[in-house]
């Protein structure tokens, strides 16, 4: 069949016309597709190995999501003028499709596959984001690659009350309610977002309305694939030994229960406990059979103790570590740890402990966002650290991956909707988050731990926040929802969520569903038992701190703002910017100046006090206009035969003529000033045509 330019067309429910056209470009990929918006366009290409690499047990997929400068006509920054390593939103969004995608993937396929999204057209107002799972799935849907999709995302959100599905950038910056998910054409699959405060119930309308375009998005494919007669492609990928592996089941089983059982909440302990059944299992096998079958033995192992947690879990509704299905592990806060920091926190819950850091700066501390779709500045940034040492893991640290890139969204998300305006809070805000131990949601602990720097630095948020992470285990007819998760909880499960949130509402979320159908009245239970939990964890933060700081610290900088008619900008900052580090040199305040409407709003920047007040008298003394009658200080700057030239404020000099310094007659300025000297002078008049001052320093003295 010639496939070349063969597309489907249909339109969303808001009138928008999507088109996936496939057989035209990157012919030679697995599967390609072009997914169109209006103007927006975006390119998707899949390519998977023939044979699975040897002794392989996973799916190796790798997503790059990545937004081409030209489509928006655009030259990158920086000094090579070329797309470079992704940025951290383009990461972002590559993590929200593998999550979509990979749960899709056969569990027994392991071939190496790379999946590219590439933007290459954008619409002005378009969000191609929420294409992109869309593209995805297309592309590998037209190939030959197993699949047992299709998926799509779609972003909904609630603009001045109603729900919107895909809304333009300018009408997003409205919403109240902000969600990517992806779905199939039976269930939710992945969630992620964030809300102004909003309730459960709100969040879950939201998902309703996502999923119903997300299922006409999925049919649309599978009309395309019938159009084109698509054949997947046949594949082994997996050697098995069915009588070891009922062996292993035979002798591990009960055991791996047993330990389950022990309801054992030290992670090191329990992990023992795991690896001495096995070594038990070790002992029963022939030296031949560990060797040639190693992997299918440590396979089988890892699989038959899952089911056997996870049986024990439904059956006797047991946890690994002892605690109810609801139940929070205990608890531990300290602010103001570390003291040379403008807001610091530890927050421990159970084996899971952050080191959180808040620190104030000025613009001049913004970050500087140059992308295809966005350009411009953050005032708030949020970066989340997981060292191998979290873990006990004895292996180097190479810098920060894509998981901490995601994990820092979340907490960034939540936070950020309890920030203070600009008024209130004129500082540049990055939280640091280090994770010292892990072990179950330091997502979670970074939201808690980050809300209480914030407070402790004297951040002015509206309100506490903090954030649980929620699993469930479920077959289909028994389930178990599980608060505030264990790590090995997190493997076993078939859900995965996050929620955050203050007392009054939600503040943002993250779920992955494994389920290939999710009961929303499932899903209504969970949510609800996760707001128990996080009001739990919000009650023990506020035993510690429970509003911000009434002031800053000492050593934090101090930000105080003023403005300035327009045309005086000129005049502070003066030729080549002499004037203004001329303040900063005296005054050793930072001053920043940035142009708005009709005036010019300065940040001074300093902990000390005397500083700010040197350099706003300096500012007003330019942006002051002279008024008759007033008297100023003033410094003789020239003296000539007939008089001294002073400066009474800066940038404005007048002459103090000879005969205006002294009632008495003088033969020589010299007699009674000096350059240099300070002098009180008295504006007498400002002529009109020449716009000169008339200073006199007599009529402040006594007439002898």
């Amino acid at each position: 069949m010639n496939k070349l330019g063969t597309s489907i067309s249909f339109q969303m429910p808001d009138g928008k016309e999507i088109t996936i056209e496939t057989g035209k470009l990157a012919k030679q990929a697995d599967g390609s597709v072009v997914v169109r918006m209006g103007n927006t366009m975006l390119l998707a290409t899949v390519v998977s190995a023939k044979e699975a690499k040897e002794d392989v047990d996973f799916l190796p997929l790798t997503v790059d999501y990545q937004e081409k400068y030209a489509s928006a006509g655009k030259f990158p920054g920086g000094f090579f003028k070329r797309e470079a390593r992704p940025s951290e939103h383009e990461i972002l969004i590559s993590r929200l499709v593998d999550r979509a995608i990979r749960p899709m993937l056969p569990d027994d396929y392991h071939a190496d596959t790379f999946l590219n999204i590439n933007l290459i057209s954008l619409g002005n107002d378009d969000m191609p984001d929420a294409l992109a799972g869309l593209a995805a799935s297309a592309a590998i849907s037209v190939s030959d690659i197993p699949f047992n999709g299709p998926i799509s995302e779609a972003r909904v959100a609630r603009i001045d009350g109603e729900y919107v599905v895909n809304p333009g950038k300018t009408d997003l910056e409205r919403a109240d309610i902000d969600m990517l998910m992806a779905g199939t054409l039976e269930s939710i699959i992945m969630v992620e977002g964030e809300m102004n405060e909003c309730s459960e119930e709100e969040m879950i309308k939201a998902i309703e309305v996502g999923h119903e375009a997300i299922k006409l998005q999925c049919t649309k494919q599978n009309e395309l694939v019938a159009m084109l007669n698509v054949q997947k492609r046949e594949y082994s990928h997996e050697n098995h030994d069915e009588e070891l592996k009922q062996r292993i089941e035979d002798f591990c089983f009960d055991k791996i229960q047993e330990v389950a059982r022990k309801q054992n909440a030290d992670k090191l302990q329990r992990a023992d406990d795991f690896k001495a059944v096995k070594e038990a299992l070790l002992e029963t096998l022939s030296e031949e059979e560990k060797e040639e079958k190693a992997f299918m033995i440590n396979q089988y192992f890892g699989s038959i103790s899952k089911k056997a947690i996870r049986e024990v879990a439904l059956s006797d509704k047991i946890r690994l570590d002892g605690r109810k299905n609801n139940e929070i592990r205990p608890i531990w806060c300290e602010i103001d740890y570390l003291p040379s920091a403008h807001g610091s926190s530890i927050f421990t819950r159970g084996e899971t402990q952050s080191l959180t850091t808040v620190t104030l700066g000025t613009k001049m501390d913004e970050q500087m966002v140059d992308g295809a779709t966005t350009s411009g500045t953050l005032d708030f940034m949020l970066h989340y650290n997981f060292p191998p040492y979290s873990t006990g893991d004895a292996r180097p640290y190479r810098g920060v991956g894509r998981r901490e890139v995601g994990h820092g969204n979340l907490a960034l998300r939540a936070l950020k909707k309890v920030l203070p305006d600009s008024e209130t809070n004129p500082y540049t805000v990055r939280i640091v988050s280090d994770i010292l131990e892990s072990n179950g949601s330091s997502s979670m602990a970074t939201v808690c731990a980050g809300s209480l720097a914030l407070m402790d630095a004297g951040v002015k948020v509206k309100a506490p926040v903090s954030g649980i992470a929620m699993g469930l285990i479920s077959d289909g007819n028994r389930y178990m929802v599980l608060s505030d998760i264990l790590g090995d909880e997190d493997h076993l499960g078939d859900m995965d969520f996050k929620v955050t949130g203050t007392e009054q509402g939600i503040t943002a979320c993250q779920m992955d569903i494994k389920l290939k159908s999710l009961d929303f009245n499932v899903l209504k239970e969970a949510l609800h038992q996760a707001r128990e939990g996080r009001l739990h964890i919000l009650n023990e933060m506020n035993t510690l701190i429970h509003e911000p700081r009434e002031d800053y610290k000492p050593h934090a900088p101090r930000i105080v703002k003023t403005s300035i008619p327009k045309e005086f900008i000129g005049a502070v900052i003066g030729p080549g910017g002499k004037v203004i580090q001329e303040i900063q040199k005296q005054s050793k305040a930072i001053i920043t100046i940035e142009e708005k409407g009709d005036v010019g709003i300065i940040e001074i920047v300093s902990s000390d006090k005397a500083a700010i007040d040197k350099a706003m008298s300096m500012i007003k003394g330019i942006t002051t206009m002279p008024e008759i009658g007033e008297v100023y200080e003033a410094t003789v700057k020239t003296i000539m035969p007939y008089g001294a030239f002073v400066e009474f404020l800066p940038g404005k000099e007048g002459l103090l003529h000879i005969s205006e310094i002294e009632w008495k007659r003088l033969e020589k300025v010299e007699e009674v000033l000096n350059i240099g000297d300070q002098v009180n002078v008295k504006l007498l008049d400002i002529d009109e045509k020449t716009g000169k001052y008339k200073l006199s320093r007599k009529v402040l003295l006594n007439k002898n």
